[in-house]
């Protein structure tokens, strides 16, 4: 009765699936990018909290046990270092609470052993880096 108008519905549909084939197609690429982004940013906040850790657990017993072994300040360095370099993986925020806890420990080390402010301080930056890091993987989609 209307051949041209079938061959036009026909067109107006296979034109439709291919749009909605393209959004679908898209939304599933940015969601695996979103999903990809987030797993590597939660490695990286686990990684840097242990880190931390065994950093802050440099200080206590360099401070607290007087321990050469255990609290040997290049163990601390390695630490520091570690840490720079993970929080690379994460945001703004986090990355300058790591540049924080280096410019504290370069200021501190020295003195950490003997003087408690100076541990105290280097304790308080990784307080202030670990709730960073917790605000960030909470804001994870």
């Amino acid at each position: 009765m209307f051949p041209h108008l079938h061959g036009q519905i026909f067109r107006i549909t296979a034109l439709f699936s291919m749009i909605f084939a393209l959004v679908g197609f898209s939304y599933n690429v940015w969601r695996l990018e979103v999903t990809e982004q987030n797993a590597t940013v939660r490695s990286a906040a686990f990684e840097v909290l242990k880190e931390m850790a065994d950093l802050e657990l440099i200080v206590y017993a360099a401070h607290y046990d007087k321990d050469t072994v255990v609290g040997n300040p290049r163990k601390g360095w390695v630490k520091v270092g570690i840490i720079q370099d993970l929080a690379l993986l994460m945001p703004a925020d986090v990355q300058q609470a790591a540049t924080n806890i280096k410019r504290v420990w370069q200021n501190n080390w020295t003195d950490m052993r003997e003087d408690n402010n100076a541990a105290m301080e280097i304790v308080t930056s990784l307080d202030a880096a670990r709730a960073q890091i917790r605000l960030v993987v909470v804001s994870l989609q």
